[in-house]
């Protein structure tokens, strides 16, 4: 091995990670602020269901003088099965991104290149909670430190978001016959 090749493999933490952001910096060029909006449209969609199920409980505690209020208790660990089935569900989906992340152009993928799937995509989603719950400042800060604005959880699981519209192909234009 030459001393470049050592050179690489510290650069890649030991291995060859599909991702460089040496060789294709546009990859992650504005990933980390997206990576925020992407995050605020998907609480909004987590949000609206958890909310209409709150509304749904108090009218139905209403309709049945009060009897109906005991579900109360169900609310709050539905909300988080939901936010689990959906993190899981959209990351291990075709696109590998939840709706935030489409809507942002973001995909998430795996550090040697494969996309999603649904078990990362909870795990995903259950780390960051537990990350942000107990070092939020430290979580955000790992990401403005590293090429591929890789968060605390991302470096745990081996995930990386890129940007999906440099990956992507383009489109050929539909032909007229």
């Amino acid at each position: 091995m030459s001393y470049s090749d050592s050179d690489n493999a510290w650069r890649n933490d030991g291995g060859a990670h599909a991702y460089d952001p040496y060789l294709n910096p546009e990859l992650f060029r504005g990933v980390a602020t997206r990576r925020v909006f992407a995050f605020l449209i998907d609480m909004v969609v987590i949000s609206v269901p958890v909310i209409l199920g709150y509304l749904f409980i108090a009218v139905f505690g209403v309709v049945t003088l009060g009897i109906g209020w005991a579900l109360f208790w169900l609310a709050w660990p539905a909300s988080v099965v939901w936010a689990i089935v959906y993190y899981g569900a959209c990351i291990g989906g075709p696109r590998s991104a939840t709706i935030g992340m489409r809507v942002m152009d973001l995909e998430l993928r795996t550090w040697y290149g494969a996309p999603g799937y649904f078990v990362l995509g909870a795990t995903h989603a259950v780390l960051f909670w537990v990350t942000v719950s107990f070092l939020s400042p430290f979580v955000v800060l790992v990401g403005l430190f590293n090429g591929r604005r890789r968060l605390l959880h991302d470096f745990v699981l081996g995930t990386v978001l890129i940007n999906n519209s440099v990956r992507a192909p383009v489109p050929q234009a539909t032909r007229t016959y």
